[in-house]
């Protein structure tokens, strides 16, 4: 079951937490202490001046507490809406406007966090990055666990025309996988670039597992085996058919490497909470090593957007989605995206991009905030794959076509 969304930023709870007793922000936490001298004199009158400090303590408090109750009622509202325009969905009934919330998330205008009149300890350290896995990573876990070692190519050209081939023969477009890809990997990733590593810098470091040209997050690559491995055998074996014997030993032990790790990855249940947790152990990232194989991540790469297209197929879209439409499927996760690409050309200038995001998804994610609305949002995909359609990776695959 697809029910992601993307690298940057791909599904988080609704905030319950923001009915829970009120506390400062970490992130106030931090401003304060930063704002206030470690060593101070108190001020010649400290008890008028805390006195004054308490009171504008206690405005404080109540305006992030009524800010709090009024941020939680929003994402109560788009969640609701969201459960009445699938069930209009489900029984084939219009969806109108005032099935959206029509406004922005609320904004936080109080009082600023008052300043205490004396020091302050200083706020704690914020904890260490939680470490991601990198290429090395999976590639021991596949080693270790499967026994395999991908076929890596042996230039960058050569990825791109099995690439190429792939997802053509699958039915996407030049200008989908061209542009999607100048988006998703920069127009110029390679084929193992992962996110957060796109610039080699001595401080670089992995803000997820995506990897590759469209930036397959580990869970997507356990779950396409997981729903998609015998599309993935069928295509082997029929490549493995057309070998010489002594290039088709070395395809027909891969094929049975991979007919092993979709065992494992249906082994649990497929939803994608399931596919995540399996994701995150040793077999799971050796699974998500494929992608650097010649053979089977073009294969992987492709399925990922092409269950987009899928999905909006069995839902009656019979129209070519646009690269920027099949983007928001993949960013918003397909449900979501789906919404927007099938909504009325009218109403993509009112809704805002809030209604197909998860709260803290939305925060995390600038460029949605940025873009509030269902049409700013295309339009800066748009102008993004654009401009980096335009480099040399992007052209070099366009040209593998």
């Amino acid at each position: 079951m697809r029910l992601r969304s993307i690298h940057l930023f791909r599904c988080c709870c609704l905030a319950v937490t923001l009915l829970a007793p009120f506390d400062l922000p970490a992130a106030e936490k931090a401003d304060r202490g930063a704002s206030e001298p470690s060593a101070v004199s108190p001020p010649a009158n400290l008890d008028a001046a805390m006195a004054d400090y308490r009171r504008k303590l206690e405005d404080y408090t109540q305006a992030r507490q009524a800010y709090a109750t009024e941020l939680a009622a929003y994402w109560k509202s788009i969640a609701e809406k969201r459960r009445v325009r699938r069930a209009k969905r489900a029984a084939h009934e219009q969806i109108a406007l005032e099935d959206y919330v029509l406004t922005q998330p609320p904004v936080y205008v109080g009082p600023p966090a008052p300043v205490s009149p004396v020091p302050l300890p200083p706020p704690p350290p914020p904890p260490p990055p939680k470490y991601v896995p990198v290429l090395t990573d999976f590639l021991k876990s596949a080693r270790d666990e499967f026994n395999f070692v991908p076929q890596r190519p042996r230039s960058e050209i050569k990825f791109k025309r099995a690439y190429a081939r792939v997802a053509a023969a699958a039915g996407l477009s030049k200008n989908q996988v061209v542009r999607i890809y100048a988006f998703e990997a920069g127009g110029n990733g390679r084929y193992d670039v992962q996110a957060g590593l796109e610039v080699p810098k001595p401080d670089a470091r992995a803000i997820s597992t995506a990897l590759g040209y469209n930036q397959l997050l580990s869970t997507n690559s356990v779950e396409i085996l997981a729903e998609n491995g015998d599309r993935l055998l069928r295509a082997l074996k029929a490549k493995a058919a057309s070998l010489a014997a002594s290039q088709k030993k070395a395809l027909e032990d891969k094929i049975t490497v991979l007919q092993r790790m979709i065992e494992v990855s249906r082994s649990v249940p497929d939803t994608w909470g399931a596919h995540e947790a399996l994701a995150r152990t040793p077999p799971g990232m050796g699974m998500h090593a494929l992608n650097l194989d010649i053979d089977v991540g073009p294969l992987l790469q492709t399925q990922k957007l092409l269950d987009s297209i899928i999905f909006a197929r069995n839902k009656g879209y019979a129209e070519k989605l646009t690269a920027a439409e099949l983007e928001m499927m993949n960013l918003t996760g397909d449900g979501n995206g789906f919404d927007m690409v099938t909504m009325p050309a009218d109403f993509r200038d009112r809704v805002p991009t809030s209604n197909f995001f998860q709260p803290a998804g939305y925060a995390a994610n600038p460029v949605a905030s940025r873009n509030d609305t269902v049409a700013k949002l295309i339009q800066a995909t748009d102008t993004v794959m654009d401009r980096e359609a335009r480099l040399p990776g992007a052209r070099a695959l366009a040209a593998a076509f």
